[in-house]
């Protein structure tokens, strides 16, 4: 046999590789039918005037995804849009249900109030249905867009995990995404995380002047370990607490 004639041969794959692939492929196909699903029923509601909603997307506990109820949701992404306009950009880490609470606002409110650049950082690819989605791992804090650094008046993170590591690489990205002047009347931070993590949050946070408010979150599903809410503006819906002045 000539070597041409080895090589023409096909390649034959055995029954076990065989039903690998077909699994791989019936893997793949399932989930671009589920996203061509999720982003016709985003786009049929954007069309519609519909307001979205997180029940296309399920929560993944393996992710420590937990949204937050409609009221919390509407509330956090209010005090985000309030004021702003399309000289605005507002960046939302890891907290996808405030960012469906923000779009839903803004398509409710006045157009006269223009309409601010949003940005979507996300490690649920789900989310990618939306123009606004950025890719995003807490564990590289700064591997994102170039463009996007130093943009950011208003942001809101809610990390995924109450790890010192998860917090603080998290508190790098919001602090990367800011514009430099940090403290002018038109910046805003909004963080949700849990209760322990209160002493590390107004620590990193601190040259951002975030501290723990007095109003806390609610979940849709409920959640056993408490959550605070800390930022750097107070409003009718909260103050800061005492304790996280020191």
């Amino acid at each position: 046999m000539s070597n041409s004639d080895s090589d023409d041969e096909p390649i034959t794959l055995s029954s076990h590789a065989l039903a690998a692939l077909a699994e791989f492929n019936a893997e793949k196909d399932a989930r671009q039918a589920k996203f061509e699903r999720l982003k016709a029923q985003c786009d049929a509601n954007a069309a519609g005037g519909l307001p979205l909603s997180m029940e296309a997307f399920t929560e993944d506990w393996n992710e420590s995804q937990f949204w937050y109820s409609d009221d919390t949701a509407r509330l956090l992404a209010g005090y985000l849009l309030e004021g702003a306009d399309e000289s605005t950009t507002i960046g939302i880490v890891s907290a996808p249900s405030a960012f469906i609470a923000l779009r839903n606002l803004m398509n409710e409110r006045d157009p006269s109030l223009g309409r601010p650049k949003v940005v979507l950082l996300e490690h649920d690819t789900r989310f990618n249905v939306f123009p606004e989605f950025v890719y995003y791992d807490f564990k590289t804090p700064f591997k994102l867009p170039a463009e996007l650094k130093g943009t950011v008046d208003r942001v809101i993170c809610d990390p995924p995990f109450l790890s010192e590591d998860c917090q603080t690489k998290t508190a790098m990205t919001v602090r990367w995404l800011g514009k430099p002047d940090a403290t002018n009347s038109n910046n805003r931070v909004i963080v949700v995380t849990g209760e322990r993590m209160a002493t590390l949050v107004n620590k990193v946070y601190r040259p951002l002047g975030v501290r723990t408010v007095d109003w806390a979150p609610t979940f849709a599903r409920g959640l056993s370990n408490e959550f605070y809410c800390y930022a750097n503006f107070e409003c009718k819906d909260w103050t800061w607490r005492e304790a996280a002045i020191n």
